[in-house]
């Protein structure tokens, strides 16, 4: 057979699809986000001036409290040195010790070294001998101790101090042929409690470093 072979049926056209930029209608109604109406704002609270206000109050006060507390504290310090530990007492009761122990009592020893305690003790045979003992020690250092200054005073409390005080002693050994022992100056350390309007001396401790 010559020539072309006839197609039996002619092709048939396809739709063409629709354009993409063109609109297409949804199928049906687009239900809401939200059904029925939108509920009114919220009011939120707002921070109420008065509670700021108080809060700034107690800040201040809190702030003041402080400031009172160490105001106190740091004006305590030279009222006490002013206060019933004065010079003239703190004097009055080493000096009252320091005869103490150079004349041998053992009870006002021991009543100055158990510190207000002594009238509580029941038992105090072992506190008059230390007290002894204490006397004999100083008797062996000197024959005589004064008082002459009182160098500073250190408070602790109302109650309590610490005093360095310049005594004049002569020492125990003296001269063999009976001459004045020679006076010299030394320094010692007194804790002091004041109770009951009495100064005791708690503890006292030769502070320059002598020959004796």
């Amino acid at each position: 057979m010559a020539g072309p072979y006839p197609y039996p049926e002619p092709y048939p056209q396809q739709p063409r699809p629709p354009q993409q930029g063109a609109p297409q209608p949804y199928p049906g109604p687009v239900p809401a986000a939200y059904p029925g109406m939108l509920p009114p704002p919220v009011q939120y609270p707002k921070r109420g001036r008065k509670r700021v206000l108080w809060a700034l109050a107690a800040a201040v006060l809190v702030a003041a409290l402080v400031g009172a507390v160490v105001f106190a504290t740091r004006d305590s310090g030279p009222a006490q040195t002013s206060g019933p530990l004065s010079d003239t007492s703190a004097r009055t009761a080493i000096q009252g010790y320091l005869d103490a122990l150079s004349d041998g009592d053992d009870e006002q020893i021991a009543r100055h070294a158990l510190c207000g305690l002594f009238d509580a003790v029941k038992e105090k045979r072992s506190d008059l001998a230390l007290a002894g003992l204490a006397g004999d020690a100083f008797r062996k250092q000197f024959s005589r101790a004064e008082v002459m200054s009182i160098d500073t005073v250190v408070p602790w409390s109302a109650n309590q101090a610490q005093v360095l005080f310049t005594m004049r002693v002569a020492p125990a050994r003296g001269t063999s042929r009976g001459q004045e022992p020679p006076n010299e100056e030394e320094q010692a350390v007194a804790q002091l409690l004041i109770r009951d309007n009495e100064v005791l001396v708690c503890s006292y401790l030769l502070r320059t470093g002598s020959q004796y």
